[in-house]
């Protein structure tokens, strides 16, 4: 029933008789599937018997919630074929008209708690336009004018990545992509991310996060002269200053020589491989000049938020549970829910 293994107020006979809309306004229908996308069942049950004075149980908030988080589900498969009607994945590519401003797109990856099922991998994804703004240099504290990911919105599927790339695409299109006078990825280096790129949005400038190729530097730091040791943190500061300039060829050479003399070789053969592989993506300083964002907090910070909601204590979600309540914390999220709501309230059930 519940994501959660104790549910209070849980009425069974609100399932049996299937109560319908009619015992609610929209009003409180929507209320509830919208606190349902922020907080736990009993909590939205709980605020709109303190705040909105309406009696409704932590099972009706339930059920109301899985109805239409079905219909919303309902809506983006629809959304879908749509989408893939009009415009095949690489299309946009091949259009000339582009009056629209610069886009990004990031991806990433974080683990939900299924019944049955263990953890499972909850994909994000996050589209953005990329403005310039006034910023603070990290390194020379001078203000300069930066790209910055704004106008956020998110796409969430719990399964592979093949599905997850339809989501995307539908949600790009839906965003005029197409439009953009110029496009990036920016992610981690899973190779999942970048065969979707492959795929979608190939013709995208790829940039891998600056801060995950500064983590994989620092553990090879670490591999070669120990942690927290003073020639460590020497190499990491000469290394993370090349790997800015566009130099991940070279440290991938310097790394896979220091595997030669090392015991942990293979350990240091990967991190080597890393640079090597994703080289073409990390050309930092020449993007960030270009006002390209190089870091991929915009979608990390709501890969965070999507956990809030779905990793609580004691949350144990069924798969389908999961699935109908995604949808409206995606919506919520992206600041669409009114507009998603007035999708699909009334509209004849498929």
């Amino acid at each position: 029933m519940s994501a959660q293994t104790v549910t209070r107020g849980f009425s069974p006979l609100d399932e049996q008789l299937d109560l319908k809309e009619t015992q609610w306004s929209e009003g409180i229908v929507k209320q509830a599937v919208w606190l349902s996308g922020m907080v736990p069942f009993e909590d939205a049950a709980m605020i709109l018997q303190e705040i909105g004075q309406e009696e409704i149980s932590t099972s009706s908030v339930w059920r109301l919630t899985q109805k239409w988080g079905q219909r919303l589900q309902a809506l983006e498969r629809a959304e879908q074929e749509q989408a893939h009607r009009l415009t095949e994945p690489g299309e946009v590519f091949r259009r000339e008209s582009r009056s629209k401003g610069r886009m990004g797109l990031s991806m990433d990856g974080s683990m939900i708690y299924i019944r049955k099922e263990d953890w499972k991998e909850l994909k994000v994804g996050c589209l953005f336009d990329v403005l310039m703004l006034p910023s603070v240099d990290s390194q020379t504290k001078d203000r300069v004018e930066l790209g910055h990911a704004v106008h956020n919105t998110y796409v969430s599927h719990l399964g592979g990545p093949e599905e997850f790339g339809r989501k995307l695409w539908t949600e790009a299109e839906r965003r005029h992509w197409n439009r953009a006078s110029d496009t990036q990825v920016v992610a981690d280096g899973a190779v999942w991310i970048w065969n979707l790129v492959q795929d979608y949005f190939y013709d995208s400038h790829p940039v891998v996060d600056w801060f995950h190729a500064k983590e994989h530097l620092a553990l090879a730091a670490q591999l070669m002269f120990g942690e927290s040791s003073s020639a460590a943190k020497r190499w990491l500061n000469d290394q993370e200053t090349a790997l800015f300039q566009g130099h991940a060829e070279t440290i991938a050479q310097i790394i896979g020589k220091a595997a030669e003399e090392q015991v942990q070789a293979e350990d240091l053969l990967q991190q080597s491989g890393y640079f090597e592989k994703n080289k073409r993506r990390m050309n930092y300083l020449e993007l960030r000049s270009e006002g390209w964002v190089i870091g991929s907090g915009m979608v990390e910070s709501g890969g965070k938020q999507f956990k809030a909601r779905f990793c609580g204590p004691g949350m144990r979600w069924s798969r389908s549970g999961a699935e109908n309540l995604l949808p409206v914390r995606t919506a919520i999220l992206s600041r669409r829910f009114d507009q998603r709501w007035h999708a699909v309230y009334n509209s004849p059930i498929n």
